[in-house]
């Protein structure tokens, strides 16, 4: 398997359905925060910020996972999970039924808060 340094590499592998609802996530989190670029986190293909993982999302055998890189912007979402499968890492959701844009929202928000150390 071929070393996937950027998102776009990502997507480029992936189905075209897979590709559109973790493309429509990191569009989302672009909104948030337009100064993120592409990069890796904890080796996977990510969004940083501040030269920081921001968010990850990626395509598991039985679901799409969400990696904020931190529990404690899971934590501040937790209200908006309600039936979504998550842990103190991840979220997890069928490609079927993606995550809200504004669950998508506050978790990016929560991440780059944390960042900024606010």
């Amino acid at each position: 398997m071929a070393t996937l340094h950027t998102i776009d590499d990502y997507l480029a592998g992936l189905e075209a359905s897979d590709a559109a609802v973790i493309g429509h996530v990191y569009d989302i989190a672009r909104e948030v925060v337009p100064d993120a670029a592409q990069g890796l986190g904890y080796g996977m293909p990510a969004l940083t910020y501040k030269g920081k993982p921001l968010l990850s999302v990626m395509r598991a055998k039985a679901h799409i996972g969400v990696y904020p890189f931190s529990p404690a912007a899971i934590v501040a979402v937790v209200p908006m999970l309600s039936g979504v499968d998550h842990a103190k890492g991840t979220i997890r959701f069928d490609p079927a039924a993606p995550l809200p844009d504004d669950t998508v929202r506050a978790l990016v928000d929560a991440r780059r808060a944390q960042i900024d150390g606010v």
